[in-house]
């Protein structure tokens, strides 16, 4: 097969791919998110996210998009928030580091890493269970991974202040966007749609007839979606 012909049977299994999930996430929603996709990009989604009750960021309204390569699910999306978000697993340009979003490596070693049996989903859970627990051992942000560690382990305040600030500010977003955001735990909580008789699983196969892959292409990092070329920000410590 030619590397042209290679390249949109690579597109067109991502793209399969990724209306398969979107319609997972459609009827069996992640508590907490709000998911759209581009009407003219199947790779480029956004994600709003809704802090949870009983947490710092509850009442929040935090808006991202999701980036995904062309040879997806083989290299894991980008995640980036679109507003300044305080976090030390957020880098100030807004990139999300969590260990699930790094490409995979042959390097038994290296920890938790993105495989293609990860989803969207895993990836959702993930940001709402570091938005609880942030993980300070290896921070994107390290003043703000300082902030909360004084926070947790002295009870001094002046995180939890930043994180309403900008809860307060995102609640402005909410309302240009006409979003009820949830606050409490009946409203975070969403009731998934019953499935119709004649509606299929949403399964993502696997199988290399499937995507119709080469060996030698799994490894290769995909190219992303999207016009614009913007840097992740992203290196390869685990977060």
């Amino acid at each position: 097969m030619s590397s042209s012909g290679h390249a949109q049977t690579s597109n067109s299994s991502a793209i399969r791919a990724l209306q398969m999930e979107l319609r997972s996430l459609q009827s069996q929603p992640v508590e907490g998110f709000t998911v759209t996709c581009d009407d003219d990009n199947m790779f480029k989604w956004t994600v709003g996210i809704f802090g949870p009750p009983g947490t710092l960021y509850q009442g929040g309204y935090f808006k991202a998009h999701l980036k995904f390569p062309t040879n997806y699910p083989y290299s894991p999306p980008t995640m980036r928030f679109i507003h300044s978000v305080w976090h030390p697993n957020v880098y100030e340009n807004g990139d999300t580091c969590i260990s699930i979003l790094h490409p995979p490596v042959d390097d038994p070693h290296s920890g938790e890493r993105w495989n293609p049996t990860q989803s969207v989903r895993t990836v959702l859970l993930s940001v709402i269970s570091l938005l609880n627990e942030p993980n300070t051992s290896s921070p994107a942000n390290v003043d703000a991974s300082v902030m909360y560690r004084k926070y947790k382990d002295y009870g001094d305040q002046e995180y939890a202040t930043v994180i309403r600030k900008q809860v307060d500010k995102s609640k402005e977003e909410a309302r240009k966007d006409n979003v009820v955001v949830p606050e409490t735990i009946d409203e975070y909580v969403v009731k998934a749609k019953p499935k119709l008789g004649n509606e299929s699983n949403d399964v993502i196969d696997l199988d290399e007839d499937y995507y119709d892959y080469e060996d030698d292409d799994t490894d290769e990092e995909g190219d992303y979606g999207g016009d614009d070329e913007e840097d992740s920000g992203q290196g390869d410590d685990e977060s």
